[in-house]
């Protein structure tokens, strides 16, 4: 049985082109660009299937930006039995590596967890406290049981005991075990992140070796909007540290509110990838933070009801999107407009397709058939998750050469995250029995967050 779902049977014939029938629709305030499309720009109005809207946020780039915004972050390292040696070693060298790209003015604490919790250096700027925070960090030992919880939950308070709107406020996680110490559940850590979310404070997660908890990290990072990494050799724990501090260093615009209000006749029925509100023809999606030069999208799931009138257009949606902008820290809106004409001829509507936005519906439909194979996986059905990994692998390839090709094909970078997605799931396919099965999860799911959240790194 294939689990695979395909994205619409309109895809499959030749393209229009595409500057005759776009329904792209962009705007830019500040620092923030938002583009609203469709998958397709003319809807065939004999069929019910399922269209889909993407709305795409870019912020300036880095260089085009007057400075960069300062950061608030707590570092909190698991020091329990299991980080002696090579792993605690190399945990020093990366949180060393990630102090050196910060500033003077920049806010940092340190926090240290076995099963009690340590705080190395309480909460103030760096350049009062570099010295400190390198003899803390040398004096770190492993011993003990994990404490995760608590160890998050002080990060959190050093963090927002400087808290600022103007800042990037963020803890970040190592751990290479399983909490074990006090509240220890998926569902309560992830209670947690959503507290902390609510505050705005991210918390990104390094899950390091293969004895951790990967849907516990996971799913904390997600519920705050945070970056997920599966790291297996300590040795490259020092680069995951600089590239976190770089994600974290690039953000351009936080607390981000996009409000989706969807036109009589197109019927919102979910949110491909991200959690999401929807209540009647309104649809709200948070982000905690948009990063310069990073693209992050929202693909939305409507039901057309409207009957043909003619080919006439409609209005299909509103969006409005709200974000603090952290170089001039005022409060800044850019919105909105998408429509779409209903046709009676199915080779038209086949010839509107929008091949950069289906590209990345690709992307989220595929990232749903992984977590269904990993679900069956963990179930112990190792046949059925194998065919749904071989079947999207299929599915990848298919729309890989559809949207890369022909009249205005989707731009490079997304066919080429199409053809990874591609290779990870037949190398998956072929690396889920007992042996194999605790690092492929663990990859799998890095790969899931990264691509749900449009992770940078």
């Amino acid at each position: 049985m294939s689990f695979v779902r395909t994205v619409t049977p309109l895809l499959g014939l030749a393209a229009f082109s595409a500057a005759m029938l776009s329904s792209a629709v962009e705007t830019q305030a500040a620092e923030v660009r938002l583009a609203a499309e469709l998958g397709h720009a003319v809807i065939d109005a004999k069929t019910k299937d399922k269209i889909y809207l993407r709305l795409s946020l870019k912020a300036l780039g880095q260089r085009e930006r007057d400075r960069r915004t300062p950061i608030n972050v707590a570092l909190v390292i698991d020091r329990s039995g299991s980080m002696q040696g090579e792993r605690l070693a190399a945990a020093k060298k990366g949180v060393e590596a990630a102090l050196e790209r910060l500033g003077p003015d920049d806010i940092v604490s340190l926090v240290a967890y076995n099963h009690e919790v340590d705080v190395l250096l309480r909460a103030g700027r760096l350049g009062a406290k570099r010295d400190d925070a390198e003899r803390a960090i040398g004096r770190l030992t492993a011993t003990g049981t994990t404490a995760l919880y608590a160890g998050v939950k002080e990060g959190g308070e050093q963090v927002q005991s400087h808290r600022s709107d103007m800042q990037v406020n963020r803890v970040v996680l190592l751990s290479d075990g399983l909490a074990n110490v006090g509240p220890s559940s998926t569902r309560e850590v992830a209670a947690l992140g959503q507290t902390l979310a609510g505050k705005g404070i991210s918390v990104s997660t390094i899950g390091l070796g293969l004895e951790y908890n990967d849907e516990l990290m996971q799913r904390l990072a997600a519920v705050s909007d945070g970056n997920h990494v599966f790291v297996e050799r300590p040795s490259d724990l020092a680069e995951i540290f600089d590239r976190e501090f770089g994600d974290a260093l690039s953000i351009a615009a936080r607390d981000i509110t996009i409000t989706i209000e969807c036109k009589a006749g197109f019927r919102p029925t979910r949110v491909l990838g991200r959690d999401a509100e929807i209540a009647g023809s309104r649809v709200t999606v948070n982000l905690a933070q948009l990063q310069a030069d990073n693209e992050r999208y929202v693909v939305v799931e409507l039901e057309p009801s409207v009957p043909y009138k003619g080919g006439r257009a409609e209005e299909v949606a509103r969006v409005d999107v709200a974000y603090l902008n952290l170089d001039g820290g005022s409060r800044d809106a850019v919105a909105a407009s998408v429509k779409a004409r209903f046709t009676d001829d199915a080779k038209e509507a086949e010839g509107s397709i929008n091949k950069a936005v289906m590209s990345q519906v690709t992307e989220q439909i595929a990232t749903e058939n992984s977590e269904r194979a990993m679900e069956l996986r963990n179930q112990g059905d190792v046949a059925a998750a194998r065919q749904v990994l071989i079947d999207n692998a299929s599915y990848l390839s298919r729309n890989k050469n559809m949207f890369g090709s022909g009249n205005a094909p989707a731009p490079s970078a997304s066919i080429s995250t199409l053809d990874k997605l591609e290779e990870r799931s037949r190398e998956a396919a072929a690396s889920l029995e007992e042996g194999d099965w605790e690092r492929t999860r663990r990859a799998m799911r890095h790969d899931q967050h990264k691509s749900k959240v449009q992770q940078a790194y």
